[in-house]
């Protein structure tokens, strides 16, 4: 394998396994607020047992996305320097804001929360956590803001002496129509991840019986995240889907397998066989649904594979700008399917607990526990669409991804990395797994008497975080 593959493969393993703490870190932040709001309005001692608890969970996680975060911008300048040279203006700015910003808002307020469970009254200790779930929707909004620019570059011009793209405008990278499309997408996907892991938990200790008078609430906490979450992805999601359609019309027409321009096509919701726009295949297909996806009209034209590829020609010279059809095709569909059966098991829970009703035994609460990697499948395949339906480009438009690799970088030295990554990947996997599977079989702490009694778990993580 060459350095570029090496490369891509080591990117495209460690921001996976980033994305695997996203979501689930910016959904939990909102759910343990909302916890907390709960206990500060009732002073039920359920309310506050939960908060302590899952906000356990949330630290660990938190902590796991800081370490994993941190190696990204590592490889920008390690494995892409020729595209952090041309790209730097531009990333620089919304990475710096995140950084100086939010992450320090976030990271700062959520020290305060935890320590200052006896040192704050209720509501200025309530509104920490608040603060600092918002500073991880800043931090969100921000760092899309710089992969929008990949998708669609605004707000910049070219400098052909320096060959580097230069920010002109910051108004407009920050307000790209792309940025405002993904970013509510995401957020919804947070919450749709962060439900399912509170619904797959609570789960679990209802199925033995424990603690149900709190398990019960937090079920239906997260059932309730899982069906707004899945009804805002299916709002956002077609609103992203347009502006995708209009600004890489080939991201579209691969994750259909449309080759040849078409009015009225429908989605395919299985294809049996290779999807390469010459073998016949076989397809269950909802009539005229891919049209009204990307065009809002039953009969709207969806741009063939081989009709862009000519234009594109033209445009940008002789060359491949076809991504890898089958990749595109599938983890477009294995993204909304996912979602869908999480939304399914989230509707379930909700009927289970109808009236006064708690499950405590059935298939449903082993679906509920296992379902927790769905949304989390859902959105990594999500994010696999959304960078290789862009291929051959980088930038698009402006840079290729075969351009931006180092120069002077091995395919010896990518391996070397990669290797070590790996290990050290799979080594904090099992840190995770540990960490959360011993706070879930210890449980809530026991009611105190001082119901600001500092949370000593929660210390030792942000220690170990740190």
């Amino acid at each position: 394998m060459s350095a570029l593959d090496l490369a891509r493969w080591q990117f495209a393993i460690t921001t996976v396994y980033h994305f695997l703490f996203v979501p689930l870190t910016i959904g939990l932040g909102f759910l343990v607020a909302g916890l907390q709001t709960a206990w500060v309005r009732t002073d039920r001692p359920e309310y506050l047992r939960a908060t302590k608890f899952f906000g356990k969970l949330f630290l660990i996680n938190f902590a796991m996305g800081v370490v994993t975060g941190i190696v990204q911008e590592f490889q920008f300048g390690m494995n892409w320097s020729t595209y952090s040279r041309f790209v730097g203006d531009i990333f620089g700015a919304p990475l710096a804001i995140e950084g100086l910003l939010a992450f320090f808002l976030e990271s700062t307020f959520l020290g305060i929360w935890i320590f200052g469970w006896d040192r704050l009254s209720k509501k200025t200790h309530l509104a920490t956590i608040w603060l600092a779930a918002g500073g991880t929707l800043l931090s969100a909004y921000f760092i899309i803001a710089a992969n929008s620019f990949m998708q669609h570059p605004v707000g910049f011009q070219f400098n052909p002496v320096t060959g580097r793209a230069e920010l002109h405008s910051i108004f407009a990278l920050l307000t790209n129509s792309t940025t405002l499309a993904a970013f509510p997408h995401t957020i919804s996907a947070a919450f749709l991840v962060a439900g399912a892991f509170m619904l797959g938990i609570s789960a679990w200790f209802l199925a033995r019986s424990r603690e149900t008078e709190i398990f019960r609430r937090t079920f239906k906490l997260g059932a309730v995240s899982i069906v707004v979450g899945t009804l805002a992805l299916a709002v956002t999601g077609h609103i992203d889907g347009q502006i995708m359609t209009k600004q890489q019309p080939m991201k579209m027409a691969a994750a259909e397998a449309v080759f040849d321009t078409q009015s009225g096509v429908g989605l395919s919701l299985f294809t049996y066989g290779p999807v390469n726009g010459r073998t016949e295949t076989a397809s269950i297909r909802i009539p005229y649904l891919a049209s009204i996806l990307a065009t809002n009209s039953p009969n709207g034209t969806v741009e063939g594979i081989n009709n862009l590829q000519a234009q594109y020609e033209q445009k940008y010279g002789p060359g491949n700008y076809v991504p890898y059809v089958p990749v595109t095709f599938w983890t477009f569909r294995l993204m909304i399917g996912f979602g869908l059966i999480s939304a399914l098991i989230g509707l379930l829970g909700l009927w289970k607990l109808r009236g006064k009703q708690t499950p405590t035994k059935g298939w449903l609460l082993t679906a509920s526990l296992w379902g927790m990697l769905l949304p989390l499948a859902g959105t990594s395949f999500g994010w696999i669409f959304t960078e290789i339906g862009r291929q051959p480009w980088i930038v698009f438009g402006q840079m290729k991804t075969a351009a931006g690799v180092s120069p002077t970088v091995s395919a010896a030295n990518v391996w070397t990395s990669l290797i070590i990554m790996t290990l050290l990947y799979g080594g904090l996997a099992v840190i995770e797994v540990g960490l959360l599977r011993r706070a879930v079989k210890v449980g809530p702490a026991p009611a105190d008497d001082d119901p600001y009694a500092a949370n000593e778990d929660a210390d030792r993580v942000l220690t170990m975080a740190y």
